[in-house]
């Protein structure tokens, strides 16, 4: 895939929440600092807010039934978390957010947006729209999860990291954002020993390498599309985001 075409595909991911959805945020939010390793909320506790994000990096991600942290999205600038609680009688988190890179956000009153959208249709179709695709991201990544296993999990991961963090080198995709082979296992529910095998398997094949920063480059990414079944799904669905 061309660094044209990726970025094209990026551009229109982002069009997804019109410049005024955005504005209208902006217009009723309050802007907030965020600090690394706290939580913007956790699971179960009662929603009264979403949040736009300004700046930094944000990680959602839920506690499995076994006490395993599972990561469903990694989300930056212009992304909205905290969504899926509008319209919904006495609402909690059903996730939680922890803050893994500083920076800011905007805090908006789900009462206040929601008055909002009743006046104004048009948005309120865009936010359904925005919060359906959402829900399909989800379930794209329960489906890899739960029919391909820790392996594909893992594949399925590093492609949605190259969607959303790559950049085209002459000999594959770098995803460039740092992450542990610790951190990469919560996307799978899976051990940081298994992770390790999965890449150093990945790695004898020629598949990805690993710079001294840490960073992954995907050098065959047909291979981990053919090994999980892709069904090259488009860019605002296949993404970690």
């Amino acid at each position: 895939m061309g660094s044209a075409l990726l970025q094209k595909q990026r551009n229109k991911k982002s069009d997804l929440i019109s410049n005024e959805l955005r504005d209208l945020l902006k217009s009723i939010g309050v802007t907030k600092k965020m600090h690394k390793n706290r939580y913007l909320f956790r699971e179960g506790t009662e929603a009264h807010e979403i949040y736009l994000i300004q700046s930094g990096i944000v990680q959602i991600g839920k506690l499995t039934a076994e006490g395993k942290e599972l990561t469903l999205r990694i989300c930056k600038a212009d992304d909205i978390v905290g969504e899926l609680t509008l319209f919904c009688d006495d609402p909690k988190y059903m996730l939680s957010s922890k803050i893994i890179e500083a920076g800011e956000v905007l805090v908006i009153s789900k009462d206040r947006l929601e008055q909002e959208l009743m006046y104004n249709p048009s948005l309120t179709f865009e936010f359904m729209k925005w919060t359906s695709n959402h829900m399909r991201k989800l379930q794209s990544k329960m489906r890899d999860l739960l029919l391909n296993g820790k392996k594909g999990a893992l594949y399925s991961t590093l492609i949605r990291l190259s969607n959303s963090y790559g950049i085209m080198q002459p000999n594959g995709i770098l995803i460039d954002i740092v992450l542990t082979n610790s951190e990469l296992a919560k996307f799978c529910v899976a051990t940081r020993e298994s992770v390790n095998r999965m890449l150093s398997e990945l790695r004898k094949l020629g598949i990805v390498s690993i710079d001294d920063k840490g960073r992954i480059t995907i050098h065959d990414l047909q291979y981990l599309r053919r090994e999980i079944g892709c069904e090259n799904c488009p860019i605002e669905i296949c993404n970690i985001d």
